[in-house]
């Protein structure tokens, strides 16, 4: 594979999972609010934090110690595409300024610790478990 292959291919792969992720992420919106009737903040809180479970767990687990020897572009294709596209950094900051301009400063605050303390407690578990996993006996490693 030529290097303009192998570039197109990560491309390719990072934009597949954006796209799933941006799906993902559209789609756990509408259950929380239309079918869950909770609030959009609780929507944007969720794939934050569930998106920090899963970055820290795969990378975790792909990285150089870990279980599981996956390809660069499959690697890309969870961190980067449907990661990137399932966590929403910016919809939370808009969400804070919201609470601000509309006077409720307390929740805005309490918002934005909650979101980027739960999506840090998050990530570390999933650190802990996938750690956890890479120690297990008999975990012999797929090739790249």
């Amino acid at each position: 594979m030529t290097d303009r292959q192998a570039a197109m291919r990560l491309y390719l792969a990072v934009g597949c999972g954006a796209a799933i992720g941006s799906l993902a992420r559209f789609l756990s919106g509408h259950v929380i609010v239309s079918l869950l009737g909770l609030n959009a903040l609780w929507s944007t809180a969720f794939v934050n934090v569930v998106g920090s479970w899963i970055i820290m767990a795969f990378a975790t687990l792909t990285g150089p110690d870990g279980r599981l020897m996956v390809a660069p572009a499959s690697r890309n294709f969870v961190m980067a595409g449907f990661c990137g596209g399932l966590t929403t950094f910016s919809a939370m900051s808009l969400d804070t300024f919201i609470l601000l301009f509309e006077g409720d400063l307390p929740l805005a605050a309490t918002y934005l610790i909650s979101v980027v303390g739960l999506s840090l407690a998050a990530a570390w578990l999933g650190y802990l478990m996938a750690s956890r996993l890479n120690r297990l006996p008999g975990g012999d490693q797929a090739t790249r």
